[in-house]
């Protein structure tokens, strides 16, 4: 596809829409890497809201408020997470080029931090991840998540 410098002007006819010989304006090329006001490249990070739900066996309650606290401290991100003796629920930003490396890396949280923080043996049963527009939208319809406060670690 080609592209036009801010100002130019592009045409609008195909290439016999001007009579031979008729006065063009030369095509301006853009520099790789040129950008418009307001475009923001494909391969820069963006803010993507996860929300991780894990369950599994019953686990005893301070032990997992212990280990979710840890895991708070191991990944300064999260934003909080609610818990039951059985599921849990996991809320945060991740900073990525697409929502495919927010999601792979929410799918390896769990498992990547079960030994350090100690967390049960639970599966991941759910995972959604939107963009920072979508959860803000959300938001203002009064349709989305509730806005995570208090921050930390609460029950059900």
């Amino acid at each position: 596809m080609r592209r036009l410098r801010p100002g130019a002007t592009p045409s609008r006819g195909g290439a016999g829409s001007r009579a031979a010989g008729a006065d063009r304006a030369p095509l301006t090329s853009v520099a790789a890497g040129d950008r418009f006001e307001g475009e923001e490249p494909a391969d820069l990070p963006r803010l993507w809201h996860v929300t991780l739900s894990v369950s599994g066996a019953a686990a005893p309650l301070p032990e997992l408020r212990r280990a979710l606290e840890q895991l708070a401290h191991d990944h300064p991100f999260l934003l909080t997470s609610r818990y039951a003796s059985d599921h849990a629920e996991i809320r945060y930003w991740e900073e990525a080029r697409d929502l495919h490396d927010a999601a792979a890396v929410a799918l390896r949280l769990w498992g990547e931090h079960r030994q350090t923080a100690g967390l049960p043996p639970w599966e991941i049963v759910g995972l959604e991840v939107i963009d920072r527009a979508t959860y803000h939208q959300r938001l203002a319809e009064g349709y989305g998540p509730p806005p995570a406060s208090p921050v930390g670690v609460h029950p059900f």
